[in-house]
């Protein structure tokens, strides 16, 4: 039987390109997918999972679960995420099952998709502090990676960047720049990431005396409407003096802010100064924005990637600590951050 591999030798495609063809990914152009089912059907192709099965005793299938409580599919993070995710896995000879669940049934789901059997191993995401789902992984001592992590020392494998260093930079940079009020739009409260980069945020003001009310830090999904919201209400005055600047957890929150800056009649990087983090999202470039943006920046589709080798290599056997990475994040100044406006050094 014709493996994956073979077929994509024979087509001198990548075995990521090919799977994805023969899965109805839409980034493949209808020209390719039609060659590759063709030449799957030639040679008789067929992604045999109970063959598998009996020849390895694995499925050869991983398992997702995202949190039904917005369509992640629609997100950009996510799938820029799940692209890498999914080609790596690809390359691997590995499929991945996606599954949903609400918020509170996560768990539940979990165990059912351990229970039937079906998949090899899990990717974990968006973990949170404390994460019932990596305790329970971790007892079953079942094979999982984790897109994030939290604490010093943990037991499982991971990918993460290393938000404390890339949120602290940041903060030092609108300090050096005169900026004393400094308002923070972060992802979701409990998050690990966010946790992370809330800390490396307020332990960078305590270390220069800056104080920053809690009212001036919030916690939302990571979205443009989110971001414009939050910063048409703080720039009202009517909460106290403005921010002069904006350290934002995504780029699209970013796009809301200069949005809700625009409307206020504040010129970006003059009268209000933005830093957001960038997950180089490909229809979504900081560098093009009217003002180019200011940004920590690593790809996140790298995380995918990594992950998908990983999650391969601990199903095969790997010690999770052998797994483990925190990648660094570049700061790239532009133009949406200057010098602080005639009162931007009076603190709250």
């Amino acid at each position: 039987m014709t493996t994956l591999r073979e077929l994509a030798n024979h087509l001198g495609l990548s075995p990521a390109t090919v799977s994805r063809a023969l899965n109805g990914y839409p980034e493949v152009g209808e020209k390719t997918r039609i060659r590759v089912v063709e030449a799957a059907e030639a040679l008789n192709y067929r992604p045999n999972t109970s063959a598998r099965r009996l020849a390895t005793g694995k499925s050869g299938m991983v398992g997702i679960i995202f949190r039904a409580a917005r369509n992640l599919l629609v997100d950009p993070h996510f799938v820029e995420y799940l692209a890498g995710l999914s080609m790596g896995l690809a390359d691997r000879e590995l499929d991945l099952i996606l599954r949903h669940a609400a918020p509170g049934a996560q768990l539940a789901a979990y165990q059912r998709l351990i229970a039937s059997g079906s998949i090899d191993g899990l990717v974990v995401s968006a973990p949170e502090v404390d994460d019932p789902r990596i305790a329970m992984l971790t007892e079953r001592n079942f094979p999982f990676v984790v897109h994030g992590h939290v604490g010093e020392d943990v037991a499982y494998g991971f990918y993460d960047i290393d938000n404390h260093g890339a949120f602290s930079r940041a903060t030092e940079l609108l300090i050096a720049l005169g900026h004393r009020r400094i308002a923070f739009l972060n992802g979701s409260a409990g998050l690990a990431f966010a946790v992370q980069r809330e800390a490396a945020f307020r332990t960078t003001l305590a270390a220069r005396g800056i104080h920053v009310p809690a009212r001036f830090v919030s916690h939302s999904e990571m979205s443009e409407d989110a971001g414009y919201n939050q910063a048409a209400k703080w720039l009202s005055g009517l909460h106290g003096l403005p921010p002069t600047a904006f350290l934002c957890s995504s780029t699209l929150m970013a796009i809301g802010v200069m949005r809700a800056a625009g409307e206020a009649g504040l010129e970006i990087g003059k009268d209000v100064s933005i830093i957001a983090h960038d997950d180089v999202l490909p229809h979504l470039r900081s560098e093009h924005f009217s003002t180019p943006l200011t940004v920590t920046r690593v790809p996140i589709r790298e995380a995918g990637l990594a992950l998908a080798e990983m999650i391969h290599k601990r199903i095969d056997g790997a010690a999770p600590k052998s797994l483990q990475k925190t990648a660094n994040v570049d700061l790239i100044v532009r133009n949406s951050t200057g010098a602080a406006p005639q009162d931007g050094g009076r603190s709250w």
